[in-house]
């Protein structure tokens, strides 16, 4: 990447994840934990500060508070350069009392802040995905194309393609049009069984964003793939830029080339962190090269009594009694007491698991008690009392209620 690009990143933190229910009752979809120490936002944060992007504003919304605490305590730059930040944004409700209606709107209603910051260009990227990415790559061919506007696009099959918004292009990356959810979707330039989906992540020439917020909110549109990306292909370069062919450093050979997840379904969710078990998974969350970057936790290395572990992330402050896991993810400050067995499970922060309790293909959200010799995942309509089960069967205990909640350290 030049160094005469000045680039300011914009992330789009405000989603409701109404289909990540029950884990987005009390906070917003990029706040969900992930793994063993992670929030969902961490991997497009990451992903930015290591391509030496320093200046960001993450816009939020839907019961934000969690994702400010995160934020505020896991991603402070140093104030020593004016430049390099991340701040948080709510709506400011500038021209009336008006929450971000759209993606779109929500990057208009912060133009003095893009204006403030006089970049040559702006990525603006989702916070809802679980992927590496170079951006400075993406970059290059913006730049290299002399493009207005640069759309990641994701090749997925093109049966899977009916369920994204699609890119149509020529042989030389340029957008010919966007579909959304087609029952036949075009097929790539050069692989007539893939397309390109749209991954929700743009680099905008300056003055082209500005130009087709100001068009867009005086037609009344407030989405980018909906409102604003179609009428710029009309008059502006716009391309479509092959995420398969980006190349973070550090990875290896076991995991799978491309890896990118839209996590937003409990399934999708509940698949993308059982990604990451083993000593070869799909998506390796160890790369030095290309961290993945969260808050610092201060409590203690877990604590382990008697215990079968297999394929599994144990958090840190975890004490464990007697325990059997099985390719399953226990977040810090999980007490197990004795004769506990977790499979295919998550088991989220200071939950306390019983004695002889039984736990298998179930999300287990935070401070949560289960309590000695319960059964969490054997019988779904007994799961369903006090759990939310998707069609596949995974049983999502919801956060437990306040003056119910559990906690290993403090009050």
């Amino acid at each position: 990447m030049s160094t005469r690009e000045r680039v300011l990143g914009i992330v789009l933190a405000g989603g409701e994840g109404t289909r990540l229910s029950p884990l987005t009752a009390e906070r917003s979809k990029p706040a969900v934990p992930f793994g063993g120490r992670y929030r969902i936002i961490d991997f497009v944060l990451s992903n930015l500060v290591n391509s030496n992007i320093y200046s960001i504003y993450t816009l939020v919304q839907y019961k934000s508070q969690s994702l400010i605490e995160h934020i505020r305590d896991a991603w402070v730059l140093g104030p020593t350069i004016p430049s390099h930040f991340i701040t948080v944004v709510p709506p400011q409700m500038i021209e009336g009392p008006e929450w971000f209606q759209g993606t779109a709107d929500a990057v208009y209603q912060n133009l003095a802040l893009i204006e403030a910051n006089s970049p040559d260009l702006v990525a603006v990227f989702g916070a809802d995905h679980v992927y590496r990415m170079d951006v400075r790559q993406m970059i290059d061919f913006h730049l290299e194309r002399n493009a207005d506007v640069t759309v990641a696009a994701l090749p997925v099959p093109r049966a899977d393609a009916r369920a994204f918004g699609v890119i149509d292009c020529d042989a030389g990356g340029r957008i010919r049009g966007f579909v959304e959810k087609p029952a036949s979707p075009p097929a790539m330039p050069d692989d007539p069984t893939r397309a390109y989906a749209s991954m929700g992540n743009y680099i905008f020439r300056t003055g082209t964003l500005i130009d087709a917020l100001i068009e867009a909110r005086d037609r009344k549109g407030t989405d980018f793939g909906r409102d604003v990306l179609p009428r710029l292909i009309n008059s502006e370069r716009v391309f479509a830029y092959d995420f398969s062919t980006n190349q973070c450093p550090g990875l290896h050979a076991y995991e799978e080339a491309g890896y990118w997840r839209d996590v937003g379904t409990i399934d999708a969710y509940f698949d993308s962190t059982m990604d990451t078990l083993g000593t070869e998974p799909r998506f390796d969350l160890l790369n030095r090269r290309w961290p993945i970057r969260s808050s610092n936790y201060q409590g203690p290395p877990a604590s382990i009594g008697r215990a079968l572990i297999e394929t599994s992330d144990i958090g840190a402050g975890v004490l464990i009694r007697d325990a059997t896991i099985r390719n399953s993810v226990i977040r810090s400050e999980v007490v197990l007491e004795e004769d506990v067995l977790i499979e295919d499970s998550i088991v989220l922060d200071s939950c306390v698991i019983g004695r002889g309790a039984r736990i298998r293909r179930a999300i287990i959200d935070r401070h949560n008690f289960v309590p000695p010799g319960a059964q969490i995942g054997y019988d779904a309509q007994a799961d369903s009392k006090y759990c939310t089960v998707t069609p596949s069967g995974i049983a999502v205990m919801p956060l437990a209620p306040l003056g119910q909640r559990r906690h290993r350290f403090g009050p």
